[in-house]
């Protein structure tokens, strides 16, 4: 493995009834605080009351931003962006999915920037100072609760770019599995494909001498495999939605990937593709993902087998390993669709009208994916396989 050095301020405060730390932990930072939420569901649910009671209980002067859409747009970060500055923020708390999290990092770190926060998506300026921020998280999918990451759309240029910066990790994250008990049912499942897929995109790399990450990360496959049927089948079970939750923090806090680097070329196919069709990204990545791996199991086809072997039980008896690395795939893509994750983009109703335009989104920044390297004919290819 690579050296590494590893680091992850973030408090991570999970459990039933912790939403009362708010009163501890808000007050080091300041009085005025903005809420960053997104489409009112945290209203219906009832937490959007109970959060405006502890706030209240500390006197904070409060400031609103609601309306963060499930890809979030930049057009909305510069709203929260334009209340920071003007009103003098000392403190953020997005309330969500990772969405509004993503949402809050911008608003956090362009606050501190003089120009247009698009500049640090595109990686034109850097972030080197952001507005502190915590969440209190209501969906597990992203894990940007306890990462810097975080991915915004450009709607009018149909560009949508992952981006962080050492200053946008959260100060803390509050997770109470029951904040999760309204997700509806297809939120859950793209959570959990989404959560999956971050594992998978670390465990195809190139390193070796990685047993330990390699078995970490099969584990949060296989738990996520295990409880996916469980949780489905009630919604409202705490412990399911517990194992489920602290699975998406750990798929994407660092954790599993000390020592080397994973692939990522998937998250960036799917970023071309929701920006231009503004899927949700879980469903883009169940489509996507099976296929680029059947796109690239001849350059390790070992490391195929392996995840096939230990994860989805395939037998290797007699098969080579890209007959067993085959059948690894199929079984990935059965349970996916199985849960209910769709399987082609014509689910989505997309055809092959805006390949060569996403293809043109995907390699803006040249060739890419760290497994192999993705040119603009693999792209395409992937694409196409995935109709």
């Amino acid at each position: 493995m690579d050296n590494f050095t590893f680091w992850n301020p973030t408090k991570l405060i999970f459990g039933k009834n912790q939403l009362e730390q708010l009163k501890a932990e808000i007050p080091q930072y300041g009085k005025k605080v903005l809420l960053v939420f997104g489409g009112g569901s945290i209203k219906q649910s009832g937490l959007f009351d109970k959060v405006i009671q502890n706030l209240n209980e500390i006197d904070v002067q409060l400031f609103e931003l609601p309306g963060v859409e499930p890809n979030p747009r930049i057009a909305t970060a510069r709203k929260g962006i334009e209340i920071c500055k003007k009103e003098g923020i000392d403190f953020i708390l997005a309330v969500g999915g990772g969405s509004v999290i993503d949402c809050t990092k911008l608003i956090a770190a362009g606050s501190k920037y003089d120009g247009d926060a698009w500049d640090l998506v595109v990686k034109k300026s850097f972030a080197t100072d952001a507005i502190p921020f915590g969440t209190v998280l209501t969906l597990a999918a992203t894990g940007s609760e306890m990462n810097a990451g975080s991915v915004i759309t450009n709607w009018e240029t149909n560009e949508k770019y992952g981006w962080g910066s050492a200053v946008t990790y959260p100060k803390f994250s509050i997770l109470d599995p029951v904040n999760t008990f309204t997700v509806p049912r297809n939120q859950t499942i793209y959570g959990m494909v989404d959560m999956m897929v971050h594992v998978l995109e670390h465990y195809f790399h190139l390193e070796e001498n990685t047993l330990l990450q390699d078995r970490m990360c099969e584990s949060l496959l296989i738990t996520v495999i295990e409880t996916a049927p469980k949780l489905l089948n009630d919604l409202e079970d705490y412990e399911n939605r517990a194992t489920i939750l602290y699975n998406g923090t750990m798929a994407l806090n660092g954790m599993i990937s000390m020592g080397y680097q994973g692939d990522w070329a998937t998250h960036n196919l799917e970023h071309a593709v929701s920006a231009v069709y503004d899927i949700p990204h879980g469903g883009g990545l169940a489509i996507l993902f099976p296929h680029w791996m059947e796109h690239n199991l001849k350059v390790k086809p070992e490391r195929f087998k392996q995840l096939a072997v230990r994860v989805f039980g395939v037998n290797p008896e007699g098969k080579s390993d890209e007959e067993v690395g085959l059948e690894g795939i199929q079984k990935l893509r059965d349970f996916w669709t199985g849960i209910g994750a769709p399987a082609r983009l014509a689910d989505y109703d997309i055809d092959d009208s805006q390949l060569d335009l996403m293809a043109d989104k995907a390699m803006v920044n040249g060739e890419f994916g760290n497994f192999k390297k993705l040119n603009r004919e693999d792209v395409l290819a992937i694409y196409r396989a995935s109709l």
